[in-house]
């Protein structure tokens, strides 16, 4: 018999990987799921299978921050996302309270991208915020909502642009998921902003989740470091 020593590193990065994916092989058979229900306009029945998703996904995050060491901020971030959730997909009330909270995501992250490197990027998030506030105003649309939902795309936007000059795979992935994020909340704001007898309509409807749980599941991934840690 012939005898190959296995690191504990080594071992380390197969089982991340065995985990990693069973987590994106769950994930996609409730992306599967969903979507099947919303093409076939029984998007109801798909809220339970939408918010499992996202649970998986802050499951997954605790996983990897316990035993492989992986980012702290992002269980953090995904908690606060479970709970805007909760109240924008599951009860479908409290708008105000679950927008509050996904700015309270971005905070997060925007915190990660600074231990990552990120510059601040003030002036790309002063210059957002203040014009996102001012179109509001413009479009005759500046309610406390509105506002709110503004300031918040505003920060989302900046991370997304600081995401992309961080360097190393943890940030590509990160960077990839704030995009798609990205693209969520535009067909989150056609959907509120088109009449249902718009064509677009249910294009929107189906694309707000189309890009939701891949952002969230490439975040997450993203939490996991990028080679082990010598203690």
């Amino acid at each position: 018999m012939v005898y190959s020593p296995q690191t504990p590193e080594g071992g380390s990065i197969l089982e991340r990987k065995k985990y990693a994916a069973a987590f994106l092989a769950a994930e996609g058979a409730l992306y599967a799921a969903f979507l099947a229900l919303d093409l076939t306009g029984r998007g109801g029945r798909s809220v339970p299978v939408k918010y499992a998703g996202i649970l998986l996904c802050l499951g997954f995050s605790l996983l990897a921050r316990v035993k492989w060491g992986g980012d702290r901020l992002v269980p953090v971030a995904l908690t606060l996302t479970a709970g805007a959730d909760w109240f924008l997909l599951v009860r479908n009330d409290h708008y105000a309270l679950g927008i509050a909270l996904f700015l309270c995501v971005q905070t997060a992250y925007y915190l990660r991208l600074r231990r990552m490197g990120a510059g601040s990027g003030w002036p790309l998030r002063s210059a957002l915020a203040l014009g996102a506030g001012l179109g509001l105003y413009a479009l005759d649309m500046a309610s406390p909502v509105n506002l709110l939902a503004g300031l918040y795309f505003s920060q989302l936007a900046s991370n997304t642009v600081l995401a992309w000059t961080v360097e190393g795979r943890p940030g590509r992935l990160f960077a990839v998921g704030l995009t798609l994020f990205v693209g969520c909340d535009l067909c989150v704001g056609l959907f509120n902003a088109l009449p249902p007898s718009s064509p677009l309509y249910p294009a929107v409807a189906v694309g707000m989740w189309f890009f939701y749980l891949p952002s969230q599941a490439l975040i997450t991934l993203s939490a996991l470091t990028e080679k082990e840690e010598t203690p």
